[in-house]
């Protein structure tokens, strides 16, 4: 792509109603724009980290035997009603009435739908274990939008939702979706720990709230070390390995992690206290298993092996995919700007020519840049009539993991500069060994 081409509007001084370092770095980098009170545009370069972190999420969902669909927006509050959640779930809920006086709401979850959806199709206990998931944006009516995407009330969110014939088999599910969040966030780049959590509005005895450690996090935490040396990956577990998915939930819960609204100082006094950790977090993913609570409500039954009619045990699993490019920001940015881990970068490099008045300097772009292109690399080229410090200025705030400088003293010498965005590190290399480096 090349910045004269694109939309990417940067801003030289934060505004003054963004408080946290996503907010002022998703505004002045050209991600987002408000356009009412915690309601975002996307631009597109915030809508290509958007896309990336979905395709990260959807994966691992996949991979973790998942099924995605598509749900609507828009619900009817029949549904709602069936299940008691209605009148109960409170103002945040955006309640609607369409033309007809039929009473409407734009979806906060979908737990009612889902149900509802398995019910009219699903009879039988063959038909499970099924794990359903979306991707989809949703609406909660915050009273006090704050922070950015961080705290807004559009938002785009993965929920999943779990069918299983028994409570062990939803418990596997629960588990399996343990797993499938903590190789995603360690896809994305960051350390997601999981912590008990309060079920809320959702309901059920058994959640999980995956928090990312940032000092502007609206949630106090407090977890054992071990977790900073944990194997997030577990490359060596399956997911059919129903004794490995329980093993490594135990390990999670009998390992000390929690936020303040579940803190327990009774076991936190138990924690070696060097091992101790403390500090503040952000919500990004949030895991329920909530039992009957939705099917039994809404009279959902399938016929079980020996022919009576048995209730479907459910939990339902949420990412937030829009919080996340907040988060991923506190998590990782410096004085400068945006550090992008590489898998959710919006382009792996930003191509920059410091003289864009000098032929030979924008001949080599040129050259590279098609290069680049041509081996599938991403890459934003800064051709813009621009001076050179503004043209770094601008790559070090948006935050692409490389930046390939090409200027006239170093293009005599037969070299150009690669700089690592994260660690700062700068090295002149030949274009050809440049390129090598970069498609590697």
């Amino acid at each position: 792509m090349r910045l004269s081409r694109c939309f990417l509007p940067v801003m030289k001084e934060s505004p003054s109603d963004a408080q946290i370092v996503s907010h002022k770095l998703m505004l002045r980098a050209g991600l987002v724009r408000q356009t009412a009170a915690g309601i975002y545009a996307w631009l597109p370069i915030g809508w290509r980290v958007l896309q990336k972190i979905g395709q990260i999420v959807r994966e691992e969902q996949d991979r973790a035997g998942a099924i995605e669909m598509l749900m609507p927006t828009l619900q009817s509050a029949d549904l709602w009603r069936q299940s008691g959640r209605y009148d109960a779930y409170g103002p945040e809920m955006l309640r609607i009435k369409d033309r007809h006086d039929r009473d409407m709401l734009y979806g906060p979850t979908n737990e009612e739908m889902i149900t509802d959806l398995f019910r009219g199709d699903v009879k039988s206990y063959r038909d499970l274990p099924r794990t359903l998931y979306h991707i989809q944006w949703k609406f909660r009516d915050e009273v006090r939008p704050r922070f950015g995407v961080m705290r807004g009330r559009e938002f785009l969110m993965k929920d999943a939702y779990s069918f299983d014939i028994d409570e062990a088999g939803a418990r596997n599910s629960y588990y399996t979706q343990l797993l499938a969040y903590l190789r995603t966030f360690q896809r994305l780049g960051i350390r997601a720990v999981p912590m008990k959590a309060a079920s809320g509005p959702i309901g059920g005895d058994l959640s999980h709230e995956f928090i990312v450690l940032a000092p502007t996090g609206e949630s106090e935490v407090f977890y054992d070390a071990a977790f900073e040396e944990f194997d997030w990956a577990q490359e060596a577990l399956s997911y059919d390995d129903a004794d490995g998915l329980k093993a490594l939930f135990e390990k999670v819960s009998t390992t000390y992690s929690a936020t303040d609204e579940t803190h327990d100082e009774a076991r936190w006094a138990e924690v070696s206290p060097d091992r101790r950790r403390e500090g503040r977090g952000i919500e990004v993913g949030h895991i329920f298993y909530f039992g009957d609570k939705y099917s039994a409500s809404m009279g959902l039954k399938v016929s079980g092996p020996d022919g009576s009619m048995v209730t479907p045990q459910m939990g339902s699993y949420g990412i937030g995919v829009s919080r996340l490019v907040g988060a991923i920001i506190e998590a990782s940015h410096d004085e400068n700007g945006i550090v992008w881990p590489e898998t959710v970068a919006p382009w792996k490099v930003g191509l920059v020519t410091m003289r864009g008045d000098d032929e030979a300097s924008v001949q080599a772009a040129e050259d590279i840049y098609k290069k680049l292109t041509a081996a599938g690399i991403e890459v934003l080229y800064d051709d813009r009539d621009e001076r050179g410090g503004v043209k770094l200025g601008s790559m070090d705030l948006i935050g692409l993991p490389w930046q390939l400088v090409i200027g006239p003293r170093g293009l005599a010498q037969g070299v150009v500069e690669l700089k690592c965005r994260r660690t700062g590190e700068k090295v002149e290399l030949s274009i050809d060994s440049a390129l090598e480096r970069l498609t590697a």
